[in-house]
């Protein structure tokens, strides 16, 4: 019965309504999604440049140094094979005689000397500070001018170099001597004054050749008050110095002998590695002994190669404990002795 209702369905044409659908043009306003273009406000995201400063920790890498470095002037080896590391936030000296190779190591690692082979670690030129043998103070400059010039070559900002050159001067002990010519200032007091001029920009690296060589007592405290603040700042630290006691102070130290890796580590670590035992007698040794003994304090320090290193409880009953100074001159030893060895066998045969 319902079925004839469905003639009513002639209402289906009213589909034709669907035709109303043209009202989806009204769809157009699906345009003003274009202001979708506020997504353009992402370019906000560059505001992340300001990433810059996770820059700011410029430990990136964390470690500098030299690996395997060579150095040649013509036929002479200024540098055989060196490896040094230098980690930041850390004092790492450099230890050794007279022609050794620090300051030719130094110069690499501050970039004012080429390699002949190897590979240097070291950050941008101007995000390293350099202490030269020379100290690279202007004598005719007041103390406050040279700062006043080094700053402007690194460009710091004015208010931050005088805010700097004043806190060290002051803690260094050379803020009465701001006005003075750095000509007229004593030794110590210009060493002072070139460690704060190349650390004043507060570089990644800080490379100082023997900065306390020939200061007094007093200076070199102030020295290393220095040394020790540039080191918490960040700054991986380089140190060159003839001074064993300083080195105990150090994370690291290298000791080279004759442009070679004569010993490398902690102070530990090398203390740890030492060939055999110490004896202490109170006169110099007689026999075969007299080789491998050397003067300290008041008594004679013997070298007895028989022993196993660091071994505890297997020591000769007069054994003494090593410190940095015994195992360098032990490691000096054990080199001399083996190069010596093969002359002395040489000598044998032919003999």
């Amino acid at each position: 019965m319902t079925t004839p209702a469905s003639p009513p369905g002639s209402a289906i044409p009213a589909t034709p309504a669907v035709p109303a659908g043209p009202a989806v043009p009204a769809g157009p306003a699906v345009p003003a999604g274009p202001a979708t273009p506020a997504v353009p406000a992402t370019p906000a995201v560059p505001a992340g440049p300001a990433t810059p400063a996770v820059r700011a920790g410029p430990a990136v890498p964390a470690t500098w140094g030299a690996t395997d470095v060579y150095v040649r002037y013509g036929r002479r080896v200024a540098l055989s094979g060196v490896t040094l590391v230098a980690p930041a936030g850390q004092v790492t000296a450099v230890v050794g005689g007279d022609g050794a190779g620090k300051t030719t190591l130094l110069r690499c690692l501050a970039g004012v000397l080429a390699t002949s082979s190897g590979t240097v670690h070291r950050p941008a030129r101007e995000r390293a500070g350099y202490f030269p043998a020379s100290s690279g103070i202007y004598p005719d400059l007041t103390v406050a001018e040279n700062l006043d010039f080094r700053a402007r070559g690194y460009r710091l900002p004015g208010q931050l170099a005088r805010e700097r050159a004043a806190e060290y001067l002051d803690r260094a002990g050379l803020a009465s001597a701001a006005g003075r010519l750095a000509g007229q200032l004593s030794g110590g007091m210009r060493q002072k004054l070139a460690v704060i001029a190349a650390m004043l920009h507060h570089p990644d690296l800080l490379v100082l050749d023997e900065p306390t060589t020939g200061v007094d007592p007093v200076s070199r405290s102030g020295l290393w008050w220095l040394i020790a603040r540039a080191a918490a700042e960040g700054c991986a630290v380089v140190l060159a110095t003839t001074y064993l006691d300083e080195a105990e102070r150090c994370a690291r130290v290298l000791v080279l002998d004759a442009g070679t890796d004569l010993a490398s580590g902690t102070p530990d670590e090398i203390i740890a590695a030492m060939p055999g035992a110490l004896t202490s007698v109170p006169a110099k040794p007689t026999g075969d002994a007299v080789a491998r003994a050397w003067r300290r304090g008041g008594s004679w320090r013997v070298w007895e190669p028989g022993y196993p290193a660091g071994v505890a409880g297997q020591r000769p009953a007069n054994g003494i404990e090593p410190d940095l100074q015994d195992a360098v001159t032990v490691a000096a030893l054990a080199r001399e002795l083996s190069l010596a060895a093969p002359a002395r066998e040489r000598d044998g045969a032919q003999s």
